[in-house]
C-alpha cells in the first residue's frame, strides 16, 4: 500500500483519488479553524505559494475532533481559510483522523510513521510529508510551525 492507494471527498464532495498527485511532494494536514495553531495556516499557504511551481502540494483535512475547533462546514471552513488566510491549496471535507470512523488515509499515514506518545494523533496540525514516491518521510507535531519544514521540502523537491 501507498499514500496513492487512497481515496478522499474535496471540500466539494468531489472523490479525488491521491494517485493524482503522484510525483509531487506533499504535506498532508489534519486542520481546525478555531485551534491555537489555526495561525499556521499563514506559514502553510506561505510554503505552498514558494514551493508549489516545483512540485509540492498541501493536503488540508479538517477536523473536529480536537475540542470541536472545526466545527463549520466544509463551505464555511474554506470560505474562512480563504478569506482569513489566503489559503489556495486543497482543502478536503472533514474526517475523522482518529478511533472507529478515522479515514483510511489516516490509518495508512499513522502506520507509516507513528508519534512519540503512539500512533494516534494527538491534536490539529500534525503534519505528514510525503516524497514524489509517496514515501511519509516524516511526521511533525501540531507544535512544528510550517516555515520549520521548509528545508525539508526543499531537499525532498
Amino acid at each position: 500500500m501507498s499514500i496513492y492507494d487512497y481515496k478522499a471527498k474535496d471540500a466539494e464532495g468531489q472523490e479525488i483519488a491521491l494517485s493524482d498527485y503522484q510525483g509531487k511532494v506533499l504535506l498532508v494536514v489534519n486542520t481546525a479553524t478555531g485551534c491555537g495553531f489555526t495561525p499556521q495556516y499563514e506559514g502553510l499557504e506561505n510554503l505552498y505559494k514558494k514551493y508549489q511551481a516545483q512540485g509540492f502540494e498541501i493536503l488540508d483535512f479538517p477536523c473536529n475532533q480536537f475540542g470541536h475547533q472545526a466545527p463549520g462546514t466544509e463551505a464555511e471552513i474554506t470560505s474562512f481559510c480563504q478569506l482569513t488566510y489566503g489559503v489556495s491549496f486543497k482543502q478536503f471535507a472533514k474526517i475523522e483522523v482518529n478511533g472507529a470512523n478515522e479515514h483510511p488515509l489516516y490509518t495508512f499515514l499513522k502506520s507509516e510513521k507513528g508519534g512519540i506518545m503512539g500512533d494516534n494523533i494527538k491534536w490539529n496540525f500534525t503534519k505528514f510529508l510525503i516524497d514524489k514516491e509517496g514515501h511519509v518521510v516524516e511526521r511533525f507535531a501540531p507544535t512544528v510551525t510550517p516555515e520549520k519544514i521548509d528545508k525539508k521540502i526543499k531537499e525532498l523537491l
